[in-house]
């Protein structure tokens, strides 16, 4: 059974810097991409990062270019999302997904063919 289980979400002041973690089990970890999207209360959900299975490769969403860093632990079965000069609108509830897509797919700023997806973490920004 595939578990996908995110940690570290809190509520934060703008301008603070937060990291989220996403912890895999039963799957190959190193087979699989490993991303992170959000979705805010009434909105669409969003494509954040993305890693390649051995961490060489890294892509972001505009919205977060320059300020999330996106890494991986293969030894730990771990993905981090590292967000700093966090804003208000980045207020939202972060989840992690694999897939065996490549992490340059454009299928992940699209949010499809993820194999798998964590519950998430709320991550609340206040002004």
């Amino acid at each position: 059974q595939v578990q996908l289980v995110e940690s570290g979400g809190g509520l934060v002041q703008a301008g603070d810097s937060l990291g989220v973690s996403c912890t895999a089990s039963g799957l190959t970890f190193r087979s699989y991409a490993m991303g992170w999207f959000r979705q805010a209360p009434g909105k669409e959900r969003e494509f954040v990062a993305a890693v390649s299975r051995f961490g060489v490769s890294k892509y972001y969403g505009d919205s977060v270019k320059g300020r999330f860093t996106i890494s991986r632990d293969n030894a730990k079965n771990t993905v981090y999302l590292q967000m700093n000069s966090l804003k208000p609108e980045d207020t939202a509830l972060y989840y992690c997904a694999a897939a065996t897509l490549p992490a340059s797919a454009s299928s992940w700023f699209q949010g499809s063919g993820m194999d798998y997806w964590g519950k998430g973490t709320l991550v609340t920004v206040s002004s």
